[in-house]
């Protein structure tokens, strides 16, 4: 059955990612401004600032017990970012690359460690990387070798991780232990003729959502990695997707590289669907 898209919060976001469900809100950044947005009215409004960054913010979690306080990917690392946009540097990893990198996207895991990934702004193969900050703020190297990195999302028992190479179309699934070391890691689903994997999400039901950039679909996949499901969007650009836990499904767009009229590509959409996933995991600081 065709999904009714319809408009959450019409914008001309360069390049919207990101989504999360936090506080009975949709958040959100636009990540070469700099901002996070949230849409804090049921109606269909203009997404509204929260703060806003002097470097690229990829994406954000809640910090556990602290309103208002984000963990952030951003720039070239991982920092806590306060309601005014103060922000208190973990790590910068990305400083010491051969080539400019940046943030491009991160979440928290159900056990409450946020991981970020990044991305060569030149597209130099394999210069993105994957990063896991733990409770106590320290931040890990965890896989390289990609180039446009992407998700990540985690299995709701967070035995698994998934994480996207944008730029190969590839989808690898992670087995991760308790202390989120990867133990094992395999091609989960290849989508180079249909677009490039971008955000993604994990729902109640253990699949996998995927917003397809350049492929104006989002595909949902069983855990087995079969494609269950395709929601065909009217803009080309879906840079990620959002659960809430009363099965709406958001997708971030963006206008980023169009050169035509870009009709509704930066605008926030929505659908109802079948399934659901709780609010986006807090990330637990010791």
């Amino acid at each position: 059955m065709p999904h009714t898209i319809t408009v959450r919060a019409r914008g001309t976001h360069e390049l919207a990612e990101g989504a999360r469900w936090v506080d009975n809100r949709l958040v959100f950044t636009d990540i070469l401004t700099g901002r996070l947005l949230h849409t804090p009215n049921p109606a269909p409004t203009p997404a509204r600032e929260l703060l806003r960054l002097p470097v690229p913010l990829g994406a954000v979690a809640p910090v556990a017990g602290r309103p208002g306080h984000w963990i952030a990917a951003a720039g070239t690392g991982i920092a806590l970012v306060a309601p005014d946009g103060t922000t208190d540097w973990l790590a910068r990893p990305e400083d010491d690359s051969p080539v400019p990198v940046r943030m491009n996207d991160g979440a928290c895991d159900p056990r409450g460690r946020f991981w970020a990934t990044s991305m060569p702004f030149d597209g130099t193969p394999g210069a993105g990387n994957l990063y896991r900050t733990d409770h106590d703020g320290t931040v890990h190297h965890v896989l390289d070798g990609l180039t446009v990195a992407n998700g990540p999302a985690f299995t709701p028992d967070a035995t698994h991780l998934y994480v996207a190479d944008s730029t190969a179309g590839v989808i690898h699934r992670c087995a991760l232990d308790t202390h989120g070391n990867i133990t094992h890691r395999e091609e989960f689903a290849r989508t180079s003729n249909t677009g490039a994997p971008d955000g993604m999400t994990v729902d109640n039901d253990h699949h996998l959502w995927v917003a397809l950039w350049g492929g104006a679909a989002v595909h949902r996949y069983h855990p087995d990695g079969t494609l269950s499901a395709r929601i065909h969007l009217p803009t080309p650009q879906p840079t990620s997707v959002c659960l809430t836990p009363t099965g709406t499904l958001y997708i971030t767009t963006a206008r980023y590289g169009l050169t035509t009229d870009p009709g509704l590509s930066g605008s926030v959409l929505r659908t109802t669907v079948d399934t659901a996933a709780p609010p986006a995991a807090a990330y637990t600081p010791r």
